[in-house]
């Protein structure tokens, strides 16, 4: 597995560089790649979204249609993105399986800040239970496959601002909410959270496989 690391990356020049990543993964000319960045401020459409009525920005942000599974989400200054390219035919060809192995995952990181999220049903990514019957989300899951080489990924909200999503319905979800780590008093940086992704990644793998 490499390992990569940047602060913000244009969303559009991210993009490039999975594709590019992806294609070398397939010639079999590198390894598997976890990629840790932030994106500018940007609203992402996956092929479950309908966007005709946003045309190309929401209130000023840039929007972007990808390939990825899911609705409209935001990424910004102070969430931690985690792209995932790896190749599912050295571990287990089970989308579904992948998809659960990001959650646990993402429920490991913030564990170790303290944080208990939660898996619900029928609804991607990962919750904080507010009280009974409302939720807020903290984490986001959108993944796209290309001849079970995986791209895309999780993003984990720190310190980022909230307002953006009040924009959108985030991820399609409405009755619910969104967090940040910051808001439920926890006093990690991006930097603190992206490191304890590097280093729980391959411990949860192996634990799922």
């Amino acid at each position: 597995m490499m390992y990569r690391h940047d602060d913000l990356v244009p969303y559009a020049q991210a993009l490039g560089q999975m594709e590019q990543d992806v294609a070398d993964i397939l010639a079999g000319q590198s390894d598997d790649i976890l990629w840790l960045l932030q994106h500018p401020p940007v609203y992402t459409a996956g092929t479950s979204a309908r966007i005709e009525p946003h045309g190309d920005t929401i209130n000023g942000i840039p929007l972007y249609p990808v390939g990825r599974g899911g609705q409209i989400t935001y990424h910004g200054p102070g969430q931690v993105v985690a792209y995932v390219m790896m190749d599912l035919r050295h571990y287990r060809q089970d989308v579904r399986w992948f998809v659960e192995t990001l959650e646990h995952w993402i429920m490991n990181t913030l564990a170790t800040f303290g944080v208990s999220a939660v898996q619900r049903e029928g609804r991607t990514g990962l919750w904080v239970p507010i009280c009974p019957g409302y939720d807020e989300k903290i984490a986001a899951i959108g993944v796209r496959l290309r001849r079970w080489v995986t791209f895309h990924g999780v993003c984990i909200n720190v310190t980022n601002d909230l307002t953006p999503y009040q924009n959108i319905v985030p991820c399609g979800i409405t009755h619910h909410g969104v967090t940040r780590l910051e808001k439920l008093g926890c006093s990690a940086s991006v930097q603190d959270v992206a490191d304890i992704m590097r280093q729980s990644f391959l411990t949860t793998l192996k634990d799922r496989l």
